[in-house]
């Protein structure tokens, strides 16, 4: 079979699989996962045809994979992939371009740049800010705390790129006491020791209490969030960056999927989120572009080019080169599928996605308190936080659902009980697939009462 049959091949089994993730079990059965015992095979000696390849990993992988691309899936923030930016990923592979530099891909690097331009006008965060399209919020962040650390020791006259952090000034970060892992994961691998972080008390929604906020100075990062990962609640952002950039400061935003909210009549949840020094969103979060499309953002350009700065003789470019805004210089275009969703929805369209979304989470609230659950959270966002009547049905009702197939959501714990949370992110969910959920989450209830 030649290239381009095979690649007719791979969009037939493709086109197969989307036609049919609305009645596709959301989670694979017991028959489908022992199926993945089909890819444990010796390392071939002699390769086997590109077809034969494609046909195992349609056959036994398809039917394994958690159909996180429909409107039934509710774990993890995930959503699924617009047509658009499927579309501009499977050019994309078909372009091949390493998009390290203009030099590389004149094509990648001005689409790009102007996906990232679109990205901060979106969120109406400061225009000189310059956009790093990286493969996660963990990497992201990463690079952002990583350009934080750089320039406040530069303040102190510290070259840190020649001295490295031995004998360097000590720069502290004030986490909140809900950070999400990814951050504390990209402090850690960053070397600050998780046991010398300062850790931010919250308030009942999961908030950071103003009240018992830690001492701030100028040699502090202060990390914040937009969107706790299972409240959807935001830092008080208007009140608590203030007072640290008076105190000289920097403030990162963990923006993962909340920071979305900014882009529509959720706005109010953000106000002052703008004052921030960096920020990191997800694109395979709630703007539904494929894995892995992240991005850093950075109102000092120049601190973030100077700090992921990867010129070298044989490969110099502008500061606003992607191989000087994030971790990776070989890399694939990774801003292309966001241009391509923010193209086809606009600004309208993002912001009702992301009010259909909220909306459809509140109705799940609404419906779950009406079946007997308690529902924990104030559901501000697209993020609903439930328990049943005793941790041990919470359980059970959860395992139930999953094993079901109908739906999938992930468990969860809030101060310190069972609880499970239910993320509505994919743009294929609609009223009547929330309404399906409530009735067997309702079901399931009566069924392990008492």
């Amino acid at each position: 079979m030649d290239e381009l049959a095979l690649l007719g091949d791979a969009d037939q089994r493709a086109h197969r699989y989307l036609a049919t993730v609305a009645q596709r079990r959301v989670f694979p059965d017991a028959g489908a996962l022992a199926g993945l015992a089909a890819f444990d095979e010796p390392l071939p000696d002699e390769g086997a045809a590109p077809s034969d390849t494609l046909r195992l990993l349609d056959e036994a992988g398809s039917p394994a994979t958690a159909v996180s691309n429909g409107p039934n899936y509710y774990g993890f923030v995930i959503g699924a992939a617009l047509p658009a930016a499927a579309a501009a990923e499977r050019l994309m592979l078909a372009w091949d371009q390493c998009a390290s530099t203009f030099d590389n891909s004149p094509a990648a690097a001005t689409i790009e740049r102007i996906a990232g331009r679109w990205v901060v006008e979106a969120l109406d965060l400061p225009r000189e800010s310059a956009v790093g399209f990286g493969t996660s919020a963990t990497a992201c962040t990463l690079v952002a705390i990583a350009a934080a650390r750089r320039a406040l020791l530069a303040r102190k006259g510290w070259d840190f790129d020649s001295d490295g952090l031995t004998g360097a000034p000590e720069v502290k970060v004030v986490i909140s006491e809900l950070a999400h892992i990814t951050v504390k994961k990209a402090l850690r691998v960053l070397g600050f020791g998780l046991k010398r972080l300062i850790v931010a008390p919250v308030d009942s929604c999961g908030r950071i209490d103003l009240a018992r906020l830690p001492a701030l100075d100028d040699m502090t990062i202060l990390c914040v969030q937009a969107g706790e990962v299972n409240t959807g609640e935001f830092d008080p952002f208007a009140a608590l960056i203030p007072r640290a950039k008076a105190a000289g400061a920097w403030v990162h935003v963990d923006g993962a999927f909340g920071l979305w909210a900014r882009a529509s009549a959720k706005s109010a949840l953000t106000d002052g989120v703008e004052q921030a020094d960096s920020w990191t969103a997800d694109a395979h979060k709630w703007l539904n572009t494929p894995y892995d499309g992240a991005m850093t953002i950075c109102r000092d350009a120049a601190a973030l080019a100077a700090a992921m700065n990867a010129d070298a003789v044989y490969s110099m470019a502008s500061l606003d080169a992607q191989k000087n805004l994030n971790l990776e210089f070989s890399r694939r275009p990774r801003g292309l599928p966001v241009w391509a969703a923010l193209r086809s929805l606009g600004r309208t369209g993002v912001a009702a996605m992301v009010e259909r979304h909220c909306a459809l989470a509140a109705r799940i609230g609404e419906g779950l308190r009406e079946a007997g659950y308690e529902v924990l959270n104030r559901v501000v966002l697209n993020q609903v936080l439930v328990r049943a009547q005793s941790d041990a049905q919470t359980v059970a009702i959860r395992e139930a659902a999953q094993a079901s197939g109908e739906v999938w959501f992930g468990a969860t714990l809030w101060q310190g009980r069972p609880a499970f949370r239910i993320s509505v992110s994919s743009w294929r969910t609609q009223e009547t697939h929330v309404e399906r959920l409530i009735a067997l989450l309702a079901a399931l209830r009566e069924r392990h009462s008492g």
